[in-house]
């Protein structure tokens, strides 16, 4: 999966790199501009140094005593001279050259005006009724290395102008995206459980319908949340009032009855009111799991809330077999809905108690990295039957009762607060029982 590319890099980047084609872009057009000018300027240079050379070589080639003798300028000291020239007569005899001039680069026919080789540029000119013939020559090297020295010119501020150019653009962009950062940042700083319209001043117009189309949804959602909660609530007091009742009225019956058929009919009405009024309790809890308002705004400790809710259970029948051990020292902070806690522990202790050993003790134990371990004696779950314990009305192979919701509601609440449930048989370190690991989120981490 690619990573996220961030806007500042994406912008500095594109114009940095933008900024540097168009500069060499504009160098190759003055390279290109500047050579036309430069070959021209060079032409002109040569033609002129052939019509100044001319004379003098006429002068000489007449005053010379033998006529039938190539004559070679010495040079009054040594350098060396990028032009060179070559005087010959109209059959092609060389009748003077320059000191360090080479035949065997002039061009063989005399010709008139500027002609080329691979090597040399050429400019030739006739005098004295064409029977001398001059021809100048000069390194086209001269020219290539004149290009060069002016591209690297052109070109050796473009080191030191890129990453300038990289700087300030980079601090252009991080000004103009102020207020985007900002909507960023309030964003990252806000609770998960935190629904509150976000602060959209100073948006740009490209972001200001995504942010408010964003706030537009989260009260959508605020709304809804709360209408769920409103619902359950109510639903939950609606249903529990009625069987209560009910189970009320049938256990007074079951009492006033004779021994007999009729009181043990009783019997079994008050028992089946009871099991609907913990299914009823169960899917109560099952809805609130599965819908929002598990996580908070504000950060609670998990060793409290588990304190208060171990001390809650102890005063059950049961209570007495758990055994409870908390971090020494430090705080596990938890954006977690206390309610949605206190139902997952509750859960996960009454499956511990119901399914386990009444003979040996339940071990609860939170680390200080937020990890909670419930332990329970009992016979080894086989590895095939674990990962389905937390799905609806399965059961292990047990004779306790129950509805089967139990470990489903545990494993709802678990996901929505983006903690991690494991399960193990035998427990860690035994021969036998049931593990159940919960890996909730700290803050900071």
């Amino acid at each position: 999966m690619p990573l996220p590319r961030s806007l500042q890099t994406t912008l500095g980047t594109g114009l940095t790199v933008g900024v540097t084609l168009f500069w060499l872009l504009a160098l190759a057009g003055t390279l290109l501009a500047a050579r036309e000018q430069l070959n021209t300027r060079f032409d002109s240079a040569l033609a002129e140094t052939a019509q100044r050379i001319m004379p003098l070589a006429v002068v000489e080639v007449i005053n010379r005593e033998d006529h039938g003798q190539p004559q070679h300028i010495v040079a009054f000291e040594a350098h060396d001279e990028p032009l060179v020239y070559i005087v010959r007569d109209q059959t092609g005899r060389t009748l003077l050259r320059s000191h360090n001039a080479e035949p065997a680069v002039f061009n063989r026919e005399l010709r008139d005006g500027f002609t080329s080789s691979a090597t040399h540029r050429f400019y030739g000119a006739w005098a004295v009724q064409r029977t001398l013939h001059i021809e100048v020559a000069e390194p086209l090297a001269q020219r290539r290395q004149a290009i060069r020295a002016m591209a690297v010119t052109l070109l050796w501020p473009l080191a030191l102008l890129a990453p300038l150019c990289f700087f300030f653009s980079w601090i252009f962009v991080r000004y103009s995206l102020r207020p985007v950062l900002a909507y960023r940042d309030e964003i990252e700083s806000r609770g998960t459980g935190d629904l509150s319209p976000v602060r959209v001043a100073d948006l740009p117009v490209e972001l200001l319908a995504i942010a408010e189309s964003v706030n537009q949804l989260l009260e959508r959602l605020r709304r809804a949340l709360e209408a769920e909660r409103s619902f359950t609530a109510n639903s939950a007091h609606e249903l529990r009032t009625p069987i209560a009742t009910a189970l009320a009225q049938a256990q007074r019956l079951q009492r006033e009855l004779p021994p007999g058929s009729a009181r043990e009919r009783a019997q079994g009405i008050a028992n089946a009111l009871r099991k609907l009024s913990d299914l009823s309790e169960k899917l109560m809890q099952l809805a609130k799991a599965e819908g929002g308002g598990l996580l908070s705004t504000e950060q609670h400790d998990l060793a409290s809330l588990l304190q208060i809710v171990v001390d809650e259970l102890r005063q059950s029948p049961a209570g007495d077999r758990i055994e409870l051990a908390l971090p020494e020292s430090g705080t596990c902070l938890c954006a977690i809905d206390p309610d949605a806690f206190a139902i997952l522990v509750r859960n996960l202790l009454d499956n511990a108690l119901k399914h386990g050993s009444d003979r040996q003790q339940v071990e609860v134990s939170l680390s200080a990295g937020g990890l909670l371990r419930i332990v329970n004696a009992g016979e080894v779950i086989p590895a095939e039957d674990l990962p389905r314990l937390g799905r609806r009305f399965v059961r292990a192979n047990t004779a306790a009762r129950g509805a089967g919701l139990g470990l489903a509601i545990a494993e709802a609440i678990v996901a929505g607060v983006g903690a991690r449930m494991s399960f193990q048989s035998p427990a860690s370190g035994r021969a036998d029982g049931f593990e159940a690991r919960v890996a909730f989120p700290l803050a900071g981490t």
